[in-house]
């Protein structure tokens, strides 16, 4: 996601026993490159996510728990106010794809040369292609097959 680009949020927000509770999505766009060609592509997301921001302690602080390692995160108003960039990152983020497409059949690169495949045509190749590893046993046979 470029720096400084728009989020679209349409938001719901719920006053509960507990706090407020934020139900909502996030749409923006991004920029990646395509995981098998390399190529740039640009698409948009939308990332829903729902939240439970708490109302303060009795002392007007926010986690009453410090030891809070095992729980999930817990958010807390700040008076009459609430911060939904964590929540909203932590939503665009997982709502990313993990290996983005320019196309969905995208051949790729070619593992010899580099080039593209979708652009190299039926007829790229490079020779017998024959495994490194193999070719002390095509000697041999070549050998035993002079015989």
């Amino acid at each position: 996601m470029p720096e400084g680009a728009p989020i679209e949020l349409d938001l719901r927000l719920e006053a509960v026993m507990e706090g407020v509770l934020v139900t909502g999505s996030a749409e923006t766009g991004y920029e990646a490159e395509c995981s098998r060609c390399l190529d740039p592509i640009q698409g948009t997301l939308e990332a829903p996510f729902q939240e439970l921001f708490r109302y303060p302690g009795e002392d007007g602080l926010g986690p009453q728990d410090t030891d809070t390692e095992d729980e999930e995160e817990d958010y807390y108003l700040e008076g009459e106010l609430l911060d939904l960039e964590q929540v909203v990152r932590d939503a665009v983020v997982l709502a990313l794809p993990l290996s983005p497409l320019c196309r969905e059949d995208c051949p790729g690169l070619c593992a010899e040369c580099g080039e593209k495949l979708a652009e190299a045509g039926p007829e790229h190749g490079h020779g017998e292609g024959i495994d490194p590893r193999w070719e002390a046993l095509r000697n041999l046979g070549e050998e035993f097959g002079d015989r």
